[in-house]
């Protein structure tokens, strides 16, 4: 589909979605594809790849971000939803929930390095910051899994059973507490890092999502899926206090930090919108386009242009932030849900 020029309405996008360990080597790196590039902008980004996980094709689409094409699409497991880079930036790391394993990926090349196996149903992923600790959320399998990273390889420290479906995990800037949203029982959980212990779990609002947490450590945004904000959280007692919703708009889901200590965007799946928050004043200061149900956002290392995947149209679409428009959309495979790359904005 060509892409729509900036004056022109953007068409409604209607698709439906619903839909001990070893490491072994993994020499494939898929088989070659590419997409049609889309109309290019004044700006001339950095050279670094996009990495866009593709949820219901077992696959993984980079895009060259000078010519806009899609230049690999690499296999992985099934059902790959979100990813992570190593602490040492050697590795991006896909997390395959229904084929239980991680795929390493080279961050600036797209090889696939190795496939770790065994890791059961990792939906979503994290490093502490001291690096000690690599956190995953089994989505289906309710439970959160811990493990001792040592530079290069896993080792499951203990795993947590958590309550119906989690989804999303933030770990605090200490590296003392585990936060994860039940997005099946409307809940936030806190575990304790030293003894991988459940310290307290909360009532939330409707399928709570992505969390997004401050840098006092003590404040939590919980994107609201089911309902239509982000919920704020006092987590800095024996258990969690809201203090406000922010309205945001239809399904509230995943966030990302604009890069200037300052501001977050949030992404609004069925609104077809995103915000921008102030994480001073807790409240909306601007709002974007995002066709397609956006899901899974990045920003460019200038923080001009946001990257966000549009699940429900097979496509990558990029947002001037400036001009508060797409300026382009790239063809992706089914269910696009992850999105990354190298040169991207602090993340806090």
């Amino acid at each position: 589909m060509n892409f729509l020029p900036p004056c022109a309405a953007l068409a409604a996008l209607v698709i439906a979605l619903f839909g001990p360990l070893a490491a072994k080597a993994q020499t494939s790196n898929g088989t070659g594809a590419s997409a049609a590039a889309q109309s290019s902008a004044s700006a001339k980004p950095s050279a670094s790849p996009l990495f866009v996980l593709n949820s219901l094709d077992a696959s993984v689409s980079m895009i060259d971000p000078l010519t806009w094409k899609e230049t690999q699409r690499l296999a992985t497991g099934k059902q790959p939803h979100h990813l992570y880079l190593t602490p040492d930036e050697k590795s991006l790391i896909v997390a395959n929930a229904l084929s239980d394993s991680l795929s390493f990926v080279d961050p600036r090349t797209g090889q696939i390095q190795r496939t770790v196996h065994g890791i059961l149903d990792p939906y979503q992923l994290r490093f502490s910051p001291d690096m000690k600790w690599f956190v995953t959320a089994a989505n289906r399998l309710n439970h959160v899994d811990i493990y001792r990273w040592d530079g290069s390889s896993i080792t499951l420290a203990k795993r947590i059973s958590t309550g119906k479906t989690p989804s999303h995990l933030w770990i605090d800037s200490k590296s003392s507490t585990v936060y994860s949203t039940m997005q099946d029982s409307d809940e936030l959980i806190a575990i304790d890092l030293a003894t991988q212990t459940l310290r307290w779990r909360g009532k939330t609002g409707a399928t709570p999502a992505d969390i997004f947490g401050l840098a006092d450590d003590k404040t939590l945004l919980v994107a609201l899926t089911g309902g239509n904000g982000v919920e704020v959280y006092d987590v800095s007692g024996s258990a969690p206090r809201k203090i406000k919703t922010i309205k945001t708009g239809d399904g509230a889901h995943a966030f990302r930090a604009a890069g200037d200590k300052r501001h977050v965007y949030v992404s609004n799946r069925v609104a077809d919108t995103i915000s921008k928050i102030d994480l001073q004043t807790l409240e909306v200061v601007a709002n974007y386009p995002a066709p397609g149900g956006p899901d899974c956002m990045d920003v460019s290392a200038d923080g001009k242009w946001l990257y966000v995947t549009s699940r429900w149209a097979k496509k990558l679409s990029v947002i001037d932030l400036e001009q508060k428009k797409v300026i382009r959309q790239v063809n992706v495979g089914k269910s696009p849900h992850g999105v990354w790359t190298l040169d991207h904005a602090p993340r806090l």
